[in-house]
């Protein structure tokens, strides 16, 4: 109904031709795929299916770390369970993929681009529908979008414009080409606006590239910038980068980061007048959003959703806002400030150390699988303390 819908709609109004359309859902067969298509569908979205080849079983455990079958796990004993090939995958797109060129054959199509949005193939089955649904009148939902609009494009046929080959990160890599060929430490100074978005993904990928997932030694590359980071910043940071920004960021910062350095701290004019950061937002919401490794420093308070599914990173902020932590997996949080409410929804993994001045926390925290202890050994305080001191360095 919304693929159907949102067809027509984007036909009627002349949107269609700019964008690309992807439902998913139980997209299980090709015939599926081939009704999503013929509805408007130009990309397919598939989870459920893929998840099953591999071998998923079902369990709906995935948020417990808890998967008999080791797919949705940071255990390593269940993880060795795991018995899925990428073959598999495969062979299930394949076999999937020849479903769809025999239905798109029996319709008299030679290519996918040729039978979008083409909905006067489509009938409803009236024997399929419920008592209750016999008297609802559903042709309208396959009314042709070009009877709609005749002079409008029925799929994507304008390409859009990202800007890549202007973005800022054209310069960094340049800038590092010692670093990247030769492992040469260099240090990059620039201002930075928040219309940079995922700024130093483009370079992170330079490095992945030549090096793999081992990256480069620690501060290979320090990029050091001042102004506000736009969303996403340091997306995928690899290793070997430390990327220190003097100003603030947008939301998504240090999202899937990948063993790179990071720091947000405000600029020093604005300590200097008398600026708190202790009590001001640095960065924004769902920072370090499935980060996996490295460490990330802000010298003020961070949005909601923190450390949401960290799986490895190291992160020290001063406070954070609801529903930090969440479905978190493994990694350190160490929070120098208040937290929001519903802390750790989900997290079945890794510690969060939180400062609670107040009492207020065990209020504040969802108990649902997390337990609260207090640090009580000498190497656990001295670790912290270690994180603490870092965090001051960075910042």
């Amino acid at each position: 109904l919304g693929l159907a819908e949102t067809q027509q709609t984007l036909v009627l109004n002349g949107l269609r031709d700019r964008v690309k359309l992807q439902p998913d859902g139980q997209l299980t067969t090709g015939r599926d795929v081939a009704i999503a298509a013929l509805l408007g569908a130009e990309e397919f979205g598939f989870a459920t299916a893929p998840l099953v080849v591999m071998g998923c079983i079902m369990m709906r455990k995935c948020h417990l770390n808890t998967c008999p079958v080791g797919i949705a796990t940071q255990d390593e004993e269940l993880r060795r369970k795991f018995s899925g090939q990428p073959e598999h995958v495969m062979n299930y797109f394949f076999l999937l993929a020849e479903e769809v060129r025999e239905i798109m054959a029996k319709l008299g199509y030679r290519n996918m681009a040729e039978m979008i949005g083409q909905t006067q193939h489509l009938d409803i089955n009236k024997r399929g529908l419920h008592y209750k649904s016999r008297g609802l009148d559903l042709s309208p939902l396959l009314t042709p979008a070009s009877e709609l609009n005749p002079s409008a494009g029925i799929r994507n046929l304008t390409g859009q414009y990202h800007g890549l080959d202007i973005a800022k990160d054209i310069d960094f890599i340049a800038k590092a080409k010692d670093a990247l060929e030769n492992q040469i430490p260099v240090v990059i100074e620039d201002e930075i606006e928040n219309v940079n978005r995922t700024l130093g993904t483009m370079l992170s990928y330079e490095i992945s590239s030549r090096y793999g997932t081992e990256g480069l030694p620690d501060d290979t590359i320090h990029l050091k910038l001042k102004g506000h980071g736009g969303q996403s910043l340091a997306f995928t940071l690899a290793k070997g980068i430390t990327m220190t920004v003097e100003g603030d960021a947008n939301d998504y910062t240090g999202k899937g980061l990948s063993g790179g350095k990071l720091a947000v701290y405000p600029m020093a004019d604005v300590v200097a007048s008398g600026f708190e950061a202790e009590e001001h937002v640095v960065v924004g919401n769902v920072c370090l959003y499935g980060a996996t490794s490295g460490k990330a420093f802000f010298r003020g308070k961070a949005g909601e959703r923190f450390c949401v599914r960290n799986s490895g990173a190291l992160a020290v902020v001063e406070g954070v806002g609801d529903h930090g932590c969440e479905y978190m997996t493994g990694g350190i949080m160490v929070s120098l400030g208040e937290t929001g409410r519903n802390f750790a929804a989900g997290m079945s993994g890794g510690i969060a150390y939180i400062y609670d001045a107040d009492g207020k926390f065990p209020a504040r925290c969802n108990m649902g699988l997390v337990g609260l202890e207090t640090i009580d050994t000498p190497e656990e305080s001295e670790e912290v303390h270690s994180y603490i001191k870092e965090h001051v360095e960075m910042t």
